[in-house]
């Protein structure tokens, strides 16, 4: 009986429906931990760990700036991912350091700006061009169709 009361209250608050009393309770999606979700949507020891990583990386890059993307990861033992996500956020800049690219997110290819290589943003802005076309295609023959079949329809009724 007891034990029932203290599930509907804790199914209730983590719902918020005691209004501002209402926990986000959410599992940390790198080490799966439970944990009141804040600001940020990873545990607090995770992010933590994230910031010594950030810490490490950035001071190791000031040290030594013609390093690559898998000499840093391997120097500082940081995953490759995690460096190019520091990177992408802003928080790494490789403006100073020559050597320094991160893998397009489509391809592979390393790259020093943005997410995509440029072959890959060509070819996503030549398949959405071509997608449009053949949208405004489908939709100007679709709407000659219709056209017919209502002209087709009045002739019907007036027999």
């Amino acid at each position: 009986m007891q034990t029932a009361g203290i599930e509907t209250f804790w199914r209730r608050r983590c719902k918020g429906d005691f209004g501002t009393m209402g926990m986000d309770i959410a599992n940390c999606p790198v080490c799966g931990k439970i944990f009141v979700k804040g600001i940020r949507d990873i545990c607090p020891n995770c992010v933590k760990k994230q910031e010594e990583q950030y810490e490490r990386c950035a001071e190791y890059l000031r040290q030594h700036k013609g390093i690559t993307l898998y000499e840093l990861s391997e120097a500082v033992d940081v995953p490759v991912r995690q460096i190019t996500k520091f990177i992408r956020e802003g928080r790494i800049s490789i403006e100073n350091a020559p050597n320094m690219s991160y893998p397009c997110e489509v391809c592979g290819e390393m790259i020093r700006e943005n997410s995509m290589c440029e072959s890959c943003r060509s070819r996503l802005i030549r398949d959405m061009a071509q997608a449009l076309e053949e949208k405004r295609e489908n939709s100007a023959s679709s709407g000659r169709e219709s056209i017919k079949y209502k002209i087709s329809d009045r002739l019907e009724d007036r027999r």
